[in-house]
């Protein structure tokens, strides 16, 4: 009995280290030049977190700036009465039938994750009449400034995340929440690249460091981001 509790223990423990040597060893690097970003006039992009999904809040007048192509812009004039718009990826067919956690369908969720070859993706472009906090007051929001080169890069990121069919982005229909819509997005969704991979990768190109493994749940991601924002405060107070 206590052999088998010994080998019992080693395997915990080298389970363990295998989960950190993966965690380290598939970390994306951020770029120093953007990150963190230091001049007066960045900008703050939010990350918010509804539980099993997450997404991004950027201003809509961001959505025509540097970075932004054909997609963006489209979408800009669409949502133009909105000062604030929130973006975030998953698979098509669970996305769009999953509106909270109580509409969860196993099932879906399966397939979703280990169809083999990934399945097609979809963004969700919702507009914000009121600040993020007063839309979303049960969602966990992390703020994460990021330099103006750096937003360039992010919204390049995003408008290349859109199909295009003629030039322009490709509606598929109304949205789970509030004045909202689905389009049709570049990429495969499996258990390799969830929703919350696709928020990181996002922020990756403005030069902020992830940790793949703590982002595929939404909680990884917020405690990722939260320890790098306090660790860059200090850094920066210290010098």
């Amino acid at each position: 009995m206590r052999r088998l509790a010994r080998f019992a223990g080693l395997g915990i423990a080298a389970l363990a280290v295998l989960l950190v040597l993966v965690t380290v060893w598939t970390a994306k690097p951020g770029d120093p030049a953007l990150y963190p970003a230091r001049e007066p006039d960045a900008e703050t992009v939010l990350l918010v977190s509804h539980g099993w999904h997450s997404g991004l809040v950027l201003r809509r007048d961001s959505l025509t700036g540097a970075g932004a192509g054909a997609a963006l812009r489209t979408i800009a004039t669409r949502f133009r009465d909105f000062p604030e718009i929130e973006v975030g990826w998953g698979e098509a067919r669970f996305y769009r039938a999953t509106p909270t956690l109580a509409a969860f369908d196993a099932s879906l969720a399966l397939k979703a994750l280990f169809t083999l070859g990934g399945r097609d993706g979809v963004i969700q472009v919702v507009g914000l009449e009121r600040p993020a906090r007063a839309s979303f007051p049960s969602a966990d929001i992390v703020p994460v400034r990021v330099s103006r080169a750096g937003l360039a890069r992010l919204i390049a990121r995003l408008d290349a995340s859109f199909r295009l069919t003629d030039g322009q982005p490709v509606d598929v229909g109304p949205g789970l929440y509030g004045p909202s819509l689905f389009y049709a997005a570049e990429g495969r969704f499996s258990y390799a690249n969830v929703c919350n991979h696709w928020s990181a990768n996002l922020l990756n190109a403005a030069g902020v460091p992830v940790t793949p493994v703590l982002a595929t749940h939404p909680l990884g991601l917020l405690a990722d981001l939260r320890w790098r924002a306090a660790f860059n405060s200090n850094h920066l107070i210290m010098n």
